[in-house]
């Protein structure tokens, strides 16, 4: 297990995101955990400079509809990413690795599909203790972490389109 807080970041190292239109998908499962993700998001989000206007926030019921809400912003949104926001805790039956194979590989088709960036920010532990650790506790917030991820990708995205 990592002790390093990962949700550091330098913004005068990030593309200009004032224009960005980006969606996020958050789970309503572990409410807790993920509200804490999408603070983390969405601060740091307009902190580099996205407009609140040019967000777009759905829930979905639990993480496994992360790539069902992802797949619907990005048909009925103009946005440019998708930011998936989840917490899925290991249990005593092996629904866990049902649950996060799915939505990992959801995630990845997604992105394929419409070509468009769609972020994993789903932690997957072992304990609460560990997502909350990692919700904004001494690990940071991996909701900062897919946010950072998802400025990065749409500046790449607009940079490469542009060559």
């Amino acid at each position: 297990m990592s002790t390093a807080n990962l949700s550091l970041f330098d913004k005068n190292q990030l593309p200009d995101a004032q224009s960005m239109r980006i969606g996020i998908v958050v789970s309503e499962w572990n409410s807790d955990i993920t509200d804490n993700l999408l603070r983390g998001a969405v601060e740091t989000l307009t902190d580099c400079g996205v407009r609140l206007d040019y967000l777009k926030i759905v829930h979905v019921p639990g993480s496994y509809e992360l790539p069902s809400g992802a797949q619907m912003l990005l048909e009925n949104s103009s946005v440019e990413c998708v930011i998936c926001l989840g917490s899925v805790i290991r249990g005593e039956t092996p629904h866990f690795e049902f649950v996060c194979n799915a939505v990992a590989q959801g995630v990845k088709d997604v992105s394929l599909m419409y070509k468009k960036p769609v972020i994993f920010g789903v932690l997957t532990d072992n304990t609460v203790d560990q997502s909350r650790a990692r919700s904004g506790g001494n690990l940071g917030n991996k909701g900062v972490e897919a946010a950072v991820t998802a400025i990065k990708m749409v500046g790449l995205k607009r940079q490469l389109e542009a060559f």
